[in-house]
């Protein structure tokens, strides 16, 4: 792995320069809209800026057993790591085929989802990469957006054509399906369509007890949760 700095001069009329962290709790920067989540809220808990001069970060993943935090910087064909210890940032992955969301799988490992790639892959503990899926029906995917692992081990993930609509988080190319999927592919390999829309779905949350996904639909600014039904189409 490329462990270079990830580092990129800021102007000092950067945004970023501007920022501050609060030494007084609660941070003001923490606002409570539902009350309900109250009781979720620890006191003395405060936003910190854990790494700058990104140009477009996703798919953030913890890997407590290694305390460290990787993440994607999509434009910039890279993923990220910081570490707890240190507080250092480097380049885990450059290039990273633009990936998006990340996730770990049930045995720990780093599972990411590719734009320019169209597929999602693992990462070995060796650090070898194994592609899981890269087509359904003969076609390439469109472009893997975020992906989440069910407690039977299969993978769902969301396949909107954000990352081949130009070259700036891949590279431009014709969407295979005309409508955004949530798909599958079960533990046995098999892939799955579990959920078509021709609404762009991006962000993927799993719920308690698996029953329900939460979808982030950007062009609506709408979230959706969808109770899965699941059947093979091959």
């Amino acid at each position: 792995m490329d462990s270079q700095k990830a580092s990129i001069p800021s102007g000092p009329d950067d945004f970023r320069a501007r920022w501050e962290r609060s030494e007084r709790y609660p941070d003001p920067a923490i606002e409570l809209i539902e009350a309900d989540f109250a009781k979720y809220r620890i006191f003395n808990a405060s936003v910190e800026r854990l790494a700058s001069d990104c140009r477009w970060c996703e798919g953030p993943v913890w890997f407590g057993d290694g305390r460290y935090l990787l993440w994607s910087d999509i434009p910039n064909n890279r993923i990220l790591k910081w570490e707890e210890e240190t507080g250092a940032v480097s380049i885990f992955r450059r290039p990273s085929a633009y990936a998006n969301g990340n996730t770990r799988d049930r045995q720990g490992r780093l599972v990411t989802c590719e734009h320019s790639g169209r597929r999602v892959t693992r990462t070995e503990y060796d650090g070898t990469i194994t592609v899981i899926l890269d087509r359904f029906e003969g076609k390439p995917l469109n472009s893997p957006n975020d992906v989440v692992v069910k407690s039977d081990n299969s993978l769902w993930f969301t396949d909107p054509p954000f990352g081949i609509a130009g070259n700036y988080e891949g590279y431009a190319a014709a969407r295979s399906f005309r409508i955004t999927s949530i798909a599958s592919t079960a533990s046995r390999g098999a892939p799955v369509w579990s959920l078509t829309t021709s609404r762009a779905q991006t962000g993927l949350l799993s719920r308690l007890m698996n029953a329900s996904y939460t979808s982030w639909n950007p062009a609506r600014s709408r979230i959706g949760a969808f109770v899965l039904t699941t059947w093979l189409m091959a």
